[in-house]
């Protein structure tokens, strides 16, 4: 491991301002991806800026009915905590499925977030992988490339982002706080990881320096029908193949909100715009949401080994949509019930 300097922060401004003394520096939470990174030779920062003693560690309930969620909040204290499985079950659920209890009690909202690709190609330094080093070439567009993207690639890059806690937030309009020398911005968590484009090597919107100081999940979402579901090579804890985060509201017996989102298909959870204004205002049948998702689907793009994953996503998203749709009440005629159209 390359040699490196170490400064705790005792304040946002502090990390900040420690930061810009150290170019290529990085941020150090829980240290469950980045430490990794640094044993394989990936990441080699300059200085490592402690910010775990910074006070970002508490759910917050706020006026508006939003609820903060700091960014040193571990991954095992959120999917525990009350108002989370009570309001945002899907985001609950995402976290219990990502990684072990031992994993959970160290990782951190903020890192959960940050974490990198786990494509194999990437994490050996010995291999071509234009996230890593760019220019170097993208060796699994025609290598091992099963585990990768559908969606959204570039001849540059193939991989997906591992990150299951993202995907619900994506799905739930979550924001992402950002602190930097220029103050405090929030950013969609649909929006805030970038398509590999030109560029890979950029994983998010983040400005060089900024912060990740916490997560807004807002109040129009808090209470609805949500679920989370990964499709995973075992039962033990796997990244996924395909998942998926829903949020569903039916009203009068029509779909009044939906917010879908796709883990492991493309290199950010990816937001399904074009199934959740197919389903609005339509009948929430197993046929409608069959329809909706085979137009999201529509723009996949298999690499030679990964077709599999378009049939394994949709039928993953069906069933989670069915699933959300509540019982009728009785005398109200059969609509849908645990996925079956009728």
């Amino acid at each position: 491991m390359k040699p490196f300097a170490y400064v705790r922060a005792g304040s946002l401004a502090e990390a900040a301002d420690a930061y810009a003394a150290h170019p290529g520096a990085r941020y150090l939470g829980g240290g469950t991806n980045l430490v990794d990174l640094m044993k394989l030779g990936v990441e080699q920062p300059s200085a490592l800026i402690d910010v775990t003693r910074i006070p970002m560690d508490e759910v917050t309930v706020l006026p508006d009915g939003s609820v903060r969620v700091g960014a040193l909040v571990r991954n095992s204290d959120l999917a525990a905590h009350p108002r989370i499985r009570e309001s945002y079950p899907a985001l609950s659920q995402a976290l219990l499925a990502g990684a072990s209890g031992q994993l959970r009690n160290a990782a951190t909202t903020g890192g959960n977030l940050l974490q990198r690709t786990r494509c194999p190609y990437f994490q050996d330094v010995s291999k071509p992988c234009n996230k890593r080093a760019p220019g170097s070439g993208c060796g699994a567009l025609e290598g091992v490339h099963r585990d990768h993207a559908v969606l959204g690639y570039s001849e540059q890059c193939v991989a997906t982002h591992p990150s299951d806690m993202a995907v619900a937030l994506a799905a739930l309009d979550a924001e992402v706080e950002l602190y930097g020398l220029a103050g405090v911005r929030r950013v969609h968590a649909a929006e805030f990881h970038r398509l590999p484009g030109d560029r890979p090597e950029l994983d998010t919107v983040i400005e060089p320096g900024e912060l990740v100081t916490g997560v807004v999940l807002p109040a129009a979402t808090a209470g609805l029908p949500s679920a989370y579901r990964k499709a995973r090579d075992r039962a033990s804890y796997a990244f996924a193949l395909a998942s998926v985060a829903a949020v569903l509201q039916v009203r009068d017996g029509v779909v009044a909100h939906a917010g879908i989102a796709f883990g492991a298909l493309a290199h950010r959870p990816w937001r399904a715009r074009k199934a959740e204004e197919a389903l609005l205002g339509a009948a929430p049948t197993r046929a409608a949401f069959e329809h909706a998702v085979d137009l999201e689907l529509s723009a996949a793009r298999p690499l030679r080994d990964n077709a599999y994953k378009v049939p394994l996503a949709r039928n993953v998203a069906v069933d989670v949509l069915t699933r959300l749709v509540p019982p009728g009440p009785p005398g109200d005629g059969p609509r849908v019930t645990h996925g079956e159209e009728s």
